[in-house]
């Protein structure tokens, strides 16, 4: 198919711009581009249900006196925790898969996720560090330099997470939970041999193991949410076996909708959050294995609308970053917009403006930082990552 040249001035310096942003926000994916796309626009949809979590918070004023309000975005915090668990599924998938495709070297895998993962980590941390020190009043560093020495030597492990340790940069928790999974699923495959087993037998094994864990998390307590990682193994392994072919748009929407209705149900007790998370997993297994195959049915393409797709490349950067954009443009609101004078209306008009407020540093950071240090053509250094996988 010829590519559609520009016919005036308008639309050239419009062709332009494009090309000029494509050339920084697409990623070589080694010809498997067309494959991929809709799990791009799955990682922009995660990451923007993730801004809608803090912008919610950090909007509390213009909501909390007013009921109806306060119950919408009680309901949109509550759907946007569960991008998190979607970045889980995906990595899931695409770790597992990487690793059970061909064998990899334990640490030369390792050295290709801290090339990944902390080019630009550090520069975020570097950033929270010095408003740390220029605004004290925020700043969660210790009052004692021992102790700050050990709350920062911490931060810099990933540890805040999976250890009861409050994180510097706050969405950094689940950065333990990635890299634990990093480090157990070669393991994993090397102890037991599961690159040498047939598909049922690695199936069986992982939901053997996901079952152990789930008992254990329901009688013990602990991190449940590491059973989204199962769920992307088993993702992996649907895909190459061919299952799941004729689900289509419609079932992969509906699961996509009972996933957000169930985010707003409460789960109390270590019991119901176990079963609240394995059907969270189930359904986030339903949505991606319906538009995996084909870009031709309507869900995979309307995951693979350019914008979409571009917020999921960069999403990593996003992730780091969003945060401080969102509450520097909250310090700044109230001057602009008087909290008596929102009503619903406005409030909801707020949540398109602050989300490209977060863009601007969020792709400055990607295309100084992230996709120079981090990302290479080699579809098996960037096959996956924490976020921007």
């Amino acid at each position: 198919m010829k590519p559609e040249f520009p016919k005036n001035a308008g639309e050239s310096r419009n062709w332009r711009l494009h090309a000029w942003f494509e050339q920084k926000l697409e990623l070589d994916r080694a010809g498997s581009s067309s494959n991929l796309r809709p799990m791009e626009g799955l990682r922009g949809l995660a990451v923007f249900l993730v801004f809608l979590v803090h912008f919610v918070s950090l909007t509390e004023p213009w909501w909390k006196e007013k009921v109806r309000l306060a119950q919408i975005a009680t309901n949109v915090q509550a759907m946007g925790n569960v991008g998190v668990d979607l970045f889980f599924v995906l990595s899931g998938f695409l770790i597992y898969g990487a690793l059970i495709s061909k064998v990899q070297p334990f640490w030369g895998f390792v050295a290709r996720r801290i090339r990944r993962i902390y080019p630009t980590f550090l520069v975020v941390f570097f950033v929270y560090l010095m408003l740390s020190w220029l605004v004290p009043s925020k700043s969660k560093l210790p009052q004692e330099a021992d102790a700050t020495l050990v709350y920062i030597l911490q931060n810099l492990l990933l540890m805040p997470g999976l250890w009861p340790i409050e994180p510097l940069i706050a969405v950094a928790w689940s950065l333990s939970y990635e890299v634990f999974y990093y480090l157990l699923m070669p393991v994993l495959i090397g102890v037991f041999g599961l690159r040498d087993c047939g598909r049922r037998t690695r199936v069986l094994f992982f939901i053997v193991l996901g079952a152990g864990a789930s008992i254990a998390f329901s009688l013990l307590g602990g991190p449940v949410r590491m059973l989204m990682f199962v769920s992307g193994i088993l993702l992996f392994e649907a895909r190459a076996a061919g299952l799941g072919r004729t689900l289509g748009s419609g079932l992969g929407l509906i699961s996509l909708v009972l996933a957000l209705m169930l985010a707003m149900q409460p789960a109390p007790g270590p019991e119901a959050q176990v079963a609240w998370t394995l059907l969270l997993g189930f359904l986030f297994f339903v949505l991606c294995l319906s538009v995996f195959y084909s870009r031709e049915v309507f869900l995979a393409r309307a995951l693979s609308w350019t914008p979409l797709r571009w917020l999921g490349n960069m999403s990593y950067s996003y992730y780091l970053i969003h945060g401080l954009a969102l509450n520097a443009a909250v310090l700044i609101l109230p001057y602009a917009l008087p909290v008596a004078a929102v009503g619903p209306m406005l409030f909801l008009l707020l949540v398109p403006l602050l989300f490209a407020v977060t863009l601007i540093p969020s792709f400055l950071l990607f295309v100084l930082i992230e996709r120079p240090l981090s990302l290479t053509a080699s579809p098996v250094k960037s096959v996956a990552t924490p976020i921007n996988h």
